[in-house]
């Protein structure tokens, strides 16, 4: 898959093999729980140097559709879980490195740099969907995602 749209694991597996990893899959059997209900939409934070990249790239590695993550999740707390294997690599995920975008975005626009990369990687995997070409971001969720 791509860079942004459904990226892969390796991130996730990367820290997983570290010496210092602690798991934290519990979140993702709290993400799992929040699915499909008015609590869906969730904000992870955490402090300065506390994990956010880290805890990004586990969600990612668990929800996108664009790697196979079973055996990356092998011992770990989620997988003892009732809900681990009904939400595993199954959906569409679009993972955004915001401290990216704001480095490498021309005279400070972000957000047209934003939109264009994320753009080209959804019409590359759902193009036939996008008749129109001028479409934003945040229209074209609502012809795939519905």
């Amino acid at each position: 898959m791509g860079r942004y749209l459904n990226p892969y694991n390796e991130g996730f597996a990367e820290s997983v093999r570290s010496r210092i990893y602690v798991d934290k899959t519990g979140l993702i059997a709290c993400m799992n729980a929040c699915l499909n209900t008015k609590q869906k939409f969730i904000c992870v934070s955490r402090p300065r140097r506390f994990g956010k990249s880290m805890a990004l790239e586990m969600l990612s590695a668990y929800y996108s559709r664009g790697c196979n993550s079973r055996e990356l999740f092998q011992g770990l707390k989620i997988e003892n879980e009732p809900s681990f294997g009904e939400h595993l690599n199954k959906y569409d995920v679009i993972c955004l490195n915001m401290q990216q975008f704001l480095i490498e975005a021309k005279n400070g626009e972000v957000t047209e740099y934003l939109e264009e990369e994320v753009l080209e990687e959804i019409r590359e995997e759902y193009g036939e969907f996008l008749k129109r070409q001028n479409i934003g971001l945040a229209n074209s969720q609502s012809l795939l995602w519905n």
